[in-house]
């Protein structure tokens, strides 16, 4: 009988062990880690010429308009788009990579998890067997007190078997939760890239389209394409009947959202033309055009502060908050919530709210009014050092608009672009209307 003790002991020591051991890795850690170097170093040569077309494009624009210019101009946004293309099939690439590493974590921890369980069965079903008998009919029937000290011994570490099993379970279906979790997390970010991709293929097609038109009603003349600049401008009045469109609001004539910018202007130092740009942007990308709703899109617990947020600042404006418009859960985050036509989170805008409040006067101001949209816009800009008012200054503010400490990812250049190009046509636009 002692024997057999013995060799159930190191059965259930041996479960217990074997369990904590991973599967074999299928993937070749050396190929990944190769891999892995040779598409950072492609990512870094394609990263390196997008900036060099920036640099055209910047540098152009502060000449004098003309057919040379212009052209160069849509031949280096041409190029930056389908190097952009290129720039993000990596980066997909590499998250596939990642998503199927992920997979085989997952797995690996739901078999760990697997072995775990029946080793605790075991343990069990051992322990209830031993119960099953008292100590004194087994030293009784052996006339061993040295098998009731062994016995007692043996429950007492399958009791402590049994705990250690647990624990080993509940740490693995956490980290298997976080896993999944981080798991969907990448695959929104593959198929966010994968909709960058496809809007830089439209920017690619819309201004391949547009140099086709230029150069045939030019026929590469300057004299023609001042003469087509001009007619395509033809009077303020053209300008003011634009309509400029914002989320959760009705549309607005250009003037007014001028007039909102120059406002803001007076009031903070951010000049018009760029704060037009960043609301135009907020306003038209997909994930923020306020077809969210907060009990769905910050339903997610690491957005609890934000829950809260949201009902106080929708309360003080008397507000219903399930039929005000939020934006959908964004790829990069775990919340949605973005309110309004300047997408302000709920608790950056009640940081923000008190200094809305002295330059519009409203109080509390009101994250869907567009004026104290373009006011809170302009202060969060200032904040991120647009205030300086060059290029540079400027779109760097707008990536921290968008993505915060992580602006810098290449993945997000797209907005910063956008964001200048949008400021230097309404430019153009608030000269015209400025005669």
């Amino acid at each position: 009988m002692h024997n057999k003790k013995l060799i159930l002991i190191s059965i259930i020591f041996f479960l217990v062990f074997a369990s904590n051991f991973s599967l074999a890795e299928t993937i070749d850690p050396n190929a990944v880690i190769s891999r892995r170097a040779e598409l950072e170093a492609q990512l870094k040569s394609l990263e390196a010429q997008i900036d060099n077309y920036r640099n055209i494009i910047q540098d152009k624009q502060k000449q004098k308009t003309s057919l040379e210019r212009d052209i160069a101009i849509l031949d280096a946004r041409i190029l930056r788009a389908q190097t952009t293309i290129k720039m993000l099939d990596i980066k997909i690439s590499q998250l596939s990579d990642t998503i199927d590493l992920k997979k085989e974590t997952i797995t690996d921890l739901e078999n760990k998890i697997e072995k775990e369980q029946n080793s605790l069965a075991e343990f069990v079903r051992r322990l209830n067997e031993m119960d099953s008998n008292s100590l004194l009919e087994i030293v009784l029937a052996n006339n061993k007190l040295s098998e009731y000290f062994f016995i007692s011994d043996s429950i007492d570490t399958l009791q402590k078997d049994i705990q250690d099993s647990l624990s080993v379970i509940r740490g693995n279906k956490e980290q298997t939760e976080r896993e999944k979790e981080d798991l969907e997390a990448r695959r929104a970010e593959q198929l966010q890239l994968k909709t960058i991709q496809e809007l830089e293929r439209k920017r690619a097609l819309d201004d391949e389209r547009e140099k086709k038109k230029i150069l045939a009603a030019t026929k590469g003349e300057e004299a023609k394409y001042q003469k087509y600049l001009s007619e395509t401008q033809k009077n303020a009045a053209t300008i003011r009947s634009q309509l400029f469109m914002l989320s959760g609001s009705p549309a607005i004539p250009f003037e007014r959202a001028v007039e909102y910018a120059n406002l803001a202007y007076k009031a903070i130092g951010i000049r018009p033309a760029f704060l037009l740009g960043v609301i135009r942007e907020e306003s038209n990308l997909g994930a923020n055009v306020g077809t969210g709703n907060w009990k769905v899109d910050l339903a997610n617990g690491r957005c609890a502060n934000q829950r809260e947020a949201f009902v106080k600042i929708t309360s003080e404006l008397g507000l219903d908050p399930d039929l005000m418009p939020v934006s959908k859960k964004a790829w990069y985050g775990y919340c949605g919530g973005a309110m309004g036509p300047a997408q302000f989170i709920p608790t950056t805008w009640l940081l923000y709210k008190d200094r809305i409040s002295l330059v519009t006067g409203n109080n509390p101001p009101n994250p869907w009014n567009p004026k104290d949209a373009f006011v809170a816009a302009a202060l969060l800009l200032k904040d991120n050092g647009a205030i300086y008012g060059d290029y540079s200054s400027e779109r760097n503010a707008a990536l921290k608009y968008l993505a915060g400490s992580n602006w810098r990812n290449s993945a997000y250049a797209f907005y910063g672009d956008d964001v200048m190009e949008f400021a230097s046509k309404y430019q153009d636009m608030i000269n015209i209307i400025s005669r």
